[in-house]
């Protein structure tokens, strides 16, 4: 029978791995796999609630719209509610309860006798809104969102929901009349004035514009979004401002290398709050955000191609004997692009049959 004695077990020992090393080795594997698992929920949460918020946005813009489609109502507290849920599992209180107030606003439009919202419930809204999407923000940013400044937010928007639970509540009673935007006599103004109601009639267009931006992208959509720029530019009077932020959104509009999807919510949010900014008399606050100005930037215009006409006797130039030379000549003489026409011309005619 074989048996090991003391001391040949203290000598094994020495090739065994020690308790303590284990184990400590051991809580640090499970550690690191706890928090692979939790950057993976954190990210996937992220993109969920990002495409949520796309939901809530596209509905506010045109709420009197998505009114009259209670699916849509109940879609967009869908996405509140579903905000909700993932901040609490994660423990992101400031978001929860943010998401928490949205949902029951959202709750009194899909629940409630409200038939119609006006002006005031949509900014109300938005505003929510826009709280929810600066603490998603942080969260993503590389220092993440801490307790202190989600607290502060959440503090700072807490009034914003109060109003508008009461405004909803005044709606359904009937205590205070919807008002379409835009409806109503227009506002007696003097020439190169904006009108008292800016805001609405800014909304009003932004609406149409939404739903063109709904439409398949082709030449006549966009010469629709422009015509609906230039509406918007003669409403901002004489304000230089707001009439640079149009001409910088049409300019981003008709570059048919933009799509869509990336140009609606961006310039239709630009032009909404620049609209309050207009009303609020704060119009030097009003400017392009980068993000506008890189889409309208448009490519330097190609230089134009050698006309196949004759040149002047003063442009003709004489090609010297040596090829080395007459390289040299070309490269001076065009540009690349007009090298690259001559190539292709070349290379067609050499292809082409003899006569």
């Amino acid at each position: 029978m074989f048996c090991m004695g003391a001391s040949d077990f203290s000598q094994e020992s020495r090739f065994l791995p020690r308790t303590g090393c284990f184990l400590e080795g051991a809580e640090i594997v499970r550690r690191t796999v706890v928090s692979d698992q939790q950057d993976r929920i954190m990210r996937l949460f992220i993109e969920e609630a990002k495409e949520h918020l796309d939901t809530l946005e596209n509905g506010l813009v045109d709420l009197k719209s998505t009114m009259k489609d209670p699916e849509s109502v109940q879609e967009m507290f869908r996405a509140a509610h579903s905000v909700k849920g993932g901040a609490a599992m994660l423990g992101l209180d400031s978001i929860k309860t943010t998401a928490h107030r949205l949902e029951d606003c959202f709750k009194v439009l899909k629940d409630g006798p409200v038939k119609q919202v006006d002006q005031t419930a949509e900014s109300l809204f938005l505003k929510g809104v826009d709280t929810l999407k600066d603490l998603l923000g942080r969260l993503e940013g590389p220092f993440g969102l801490r307790n202190e400044e989600g607290e502060k937010l959440v503090q700072q928007v807490m009034p914003v929901f109060a109003q508008l639970e009461t405004h909803l509540n005044k709606l359904a009673s009937g205590k205070v009349q919807a008002v379409a935007a835009g409806s109503g006599a227009p506002a007696s103004r003097t020439a190169g004035a904006v009108p008292a109601n800016f805001a609405v009639e800014v909304m009003t267009l932004l609406k149409e514009m939404l739903q063109v931006f709904k439409q398949k992208e082709s030449v006549a959509s966009r010469s629709e979004l422009t015509a609906v720029c230039v509406r918007l530019y003669k409403l901002g009077g004489k304000i230089e401002t707001w009439q640079n932020l149009v001409k910088t959104a049409r300019a981003a509009i008709v570059n048919p290398k933009n799509s869509y999807k990336v140009l609606a919510p961006l310039i239709i949010k630009e032009l909404k709050e620049a609209g309050d900014l207009v009303q609020g008399g704060k119009v030097k606050a009003i400017a392009p955000s980068k993000n506008l100005l890189l889409l309208a930037a448009s490519p330097k215009p190609a230089e134009p191609i050698a006309s196949t006409a004759p040149a002047p006797a003063s442009k003709q130039v004489a090609l010297p004997a040596e090829p080395k030379a007459v390289v040299k000549l070309l490269l001076k003489t065009f540009n690349k692009k007009q090298l690259s026409e001559i190539a292709k011309l070349l290379v067609n005619a050499l292809r082409a049959p003899s006569n």
